[in-house]
């Protein structure tokens, strides 16, 4: 039986946008693997196949908690990709730990408002239009 999963609103205390570097993703990569944690990529040979090496922006979307504590976040991490110039997104479960010492870029309203928009945009999918 699974954990409950509860989504984190823009309001919520635990809601966080980050920008990480390409070592702390690996980080947290390794360490989803090391606790068996499906919600990452395959290996970190597969993450350097995927994403391209400079920053990442984290935002927590899920919590997964057992017991009455939070086992751990489920983040949207948006990316260079690797492989083409274009930006892509994907999920990857993060420990409480490690979440919690994450430096944060969106303590402003505002800025946590558009940081909010961007990820929802990001997940639902972004693609240039030509205009008429």
């Amino acid at each position: 039986m699974s954990a409950p999963m509860s989504v984190i609103r823009s309001s919520d205390p635990d809601f966080r946008v980050c920008r990480i570097d390409f070592a702390t993703l690996l980080d947290i990569q390794a360490e989803a693997e090391e606790r068996g944690w499906a919600t990452r990529w395959s290996s970190s040979d597969a993450l350097r196949g995927q994403v391209k090496e400079g920053s990442v922006l984290l935002r927590s979307l899920l919590r997964e908690e057992r017991g009455g504590e939070v086992r751990a976040y489920r983040c949207l991490a948006l990316f260079a990709s690797a492989e083409d110039s274009g930006g892509r997104i994907a999920t990857i479960d993060v420990a409480p730990a490690r979440f919690a010492a994450l430096e944060r870029i969106d303590r402003d309203p505002d800025v946590r408002t558009a940081l909010a928009r961007l990820f929802t945009l990001a997940a639902g999918g972004i693609s240039p239009i030509t205009k008429r």
